[in-house]
């Protein structure tokens, strides 16, 4: 018996927030499926995990915390 796999969907999507220059920020959202893959991207490039960016999942919810936030980062 062959079963589809089930596609991941967000439950709750990122919201728009604003944070003070310099400061951090967390962005979070929530996917239907815990410990799916999620990949962090700013327009077309990828952000990578680095002091800058911090990447965190447990369960259904991914996270991405930018330290040091400059505008450049929206």
């Amino acid at each position: 018996l062959c079963v589809p796999a089930v596609p991941v969907l967000f439950k709750q999507a990122l919201e728009n927030t604003d944070v003070e220059e310099g400061k951090s920020i967390s962005l979070r959202c929530e996917l239907t499926k815990a410990e799916a893959t999620v990949v962090w991207k700013k327009g077309e490039a990828t952000l990578q995990a680095s002091a800058k960016y911090e990447m965190k999942q447990k369960g259904t919810v991914a996270e991405l915390v930018i330290h040091n936030a400059e505008p450049e980062d929206a």
